[in-house]
């Protein structure tokens, strides 16, 4: 890989040979990828981007560590639309805010890129087989992007994972073990599984490789934006991964030079499971907590990418907010109606977050914000029922239309 130098263990420092089935330090601390700055800035430039046609993830060869000669994935992976929202802005009393919609990757989901990620490496590393354990997204993103590439996938799934990112793991092929426990039991498992038959490992907290493609968010939303960078950027926090790839991202950017400051970052986690805000909060190291939401993709109660996100918070100074629930459920309903953008629980939660933080005044009229949906509403249809309510049915008949109408308070004009 001509411009990454190693992997560093982001506890102990130690310093391992890029590889491409690369793994934790012997400390037990998850690596870093570590770039040649100084070589990607003489050799990649904006202008050079300007002139890609490529539109996914892979347009950033520079920042990735993959071979110049390694392939891309077979699906399109990245280049979501980043909207602008001025009446949801007006709403919360925002100057600027923009919605990164990464529910329309092709699994529908942001764990498309890090899944991406893990079978460009994998086909370097001659593996036939990934697993991982996931509460949904990462599984089904995996089962997905390996089933187009034509690896064999083993996914450790809890029981409690919704039937709709099941049903995208039993389509797309994978060997699907639902485990009757918590995510922690579940990702025990798997970790034993593959070290028994010697499996790629796709976990986030295992493979440091993941969240170099989940960084690919933070590349094409300042691309975007034409590299003006927001006051702040809202993500959704479960294991920790995702909002440490898009802290990667920003400061790969900020390194060659592409971007002028760094943002501040917004970590939302759903309140009945927030063991990493609540270490921010209380400046005590995380401790686990029960996995008591519906956001189920952020149902983390042991987070395995604790360090990389605590830090990423605390580099960027960033907000911590813990929302209920309801306020997720709401955020839901709020998005759809005034965005068009349909978000699963876990998906709006950083959204959620951002409404939180304006009624609580602490985002207001002089910020601007991007808040970032990481995984499509179709994936857990049962609780967008419940946040939005049923449909009116009646027979048809004009008169039980006026009445139902009458009785809900739907206006017509």
């Amino acid at each position: 890989m001509k411009y990454v130098k190693y992997g560093k263990c982001t506890c102990c420092g130690r310093e391992y040979p890029a590889v491409p089935d690369l793994t934790n330090c012997q400390c037990g601390g998850i690596l870093d990828i570590i770039y040649d700055y100084d070589g990607i800035r003489k050799a990649f430039t904006k202008d050079t981007l300007r002139e890609r046609p490529d539109r996914s993830m892979w347009r950033y060869r520079e920042l990735l560590p993959i071979e110049e000669n390694t392939p891309p994935t077979p699906l399109r992976v990245g280049w979501s639309p980043l909207y602008e929202e001025p009446r949801l802005a007006d709403m919360l009393d925002l100057k600027r805010l923009w919605v990164k919609d990464d529910g329309q990757n092709p699994t529908a989901s942001l764990k498309d890129r890090a899944s991406a990620m893990a079978v460009v490496k994998a086909r370097e590393a001659g593996a036939k087989v990934i697993a991982c354990s996931s509460t949904g997204n990462a599984a089904s993103s995996l089962a997905g992007n390996a089933a187009a590439a034509g690896l064999e996938t083993y996914i450790f799934v809890p029981s409690r994972a919704p039937k709709g990112k099941v049903a995208q793991l039993m389509t797309f092929g994978a060997t699907v073990i639902s485990v009757q426990g918590s995510y922690e039991e579940t990702f025990a498992l798997s970790k034993a599984a593959i070290e028994k038959w010697g499996w790629y490992n796709r976990n986030a907290a295992i493979n440091p490789y993941l969240s170099e493609g989940k960084k690919t968010v933070a590349f094409e939303i300042m691309e975007q934006l034409d590299w003006q960078v927001p006051d702040y950027i809202a993500i959704s926090v479960g294991d920790g991964c995702t909002i440490a790839g898009l802290w990667k991202g920003l400061k790969d950017l900020h390194a060659i030079g592409f971007i002028d400051r760094l943002p501040r970052l917004i970590s939302a986690q759903a309140a009945g499971c927030c063991p990493l805000n609540r270490a921010i909060e209380t400046g005590e190291p995380w401790k686990p907590m029960e996995e008591n939401t519906l956001a189920d993709s952020i149902a983390v109660g042991v987070p395995r990418n604790a360090h990389k996100a605590l830090a990423a918070i605390r580099e960027s100074n960033g907000l911590t907010v813990n929302v209920s629930d309801q306020e997720i459920m709401a955020a839901q309903g709020l998005l759809g109606r005034t965005c068009g953008v349909f978000g699963e629980p876990a998906g709006v939660t950083g959204t959620a977050g951002v409404k939180k933080l304006c009624e609580q005044g602490l985002l207001g009229r002089e910020d601007t914000v991007v808040s970032v949906v990481t995984g499509n509403g179709l994936k857990d249809v049962a609780n967008a029922i419940k946040a939005c309510g049923e449909p009116i049915t009646i027979p048809s008949d004009m008169d039980r239309l006026l009445e139902a109408f009458a009785e809900r308070g739907v206006p017509v004009s």
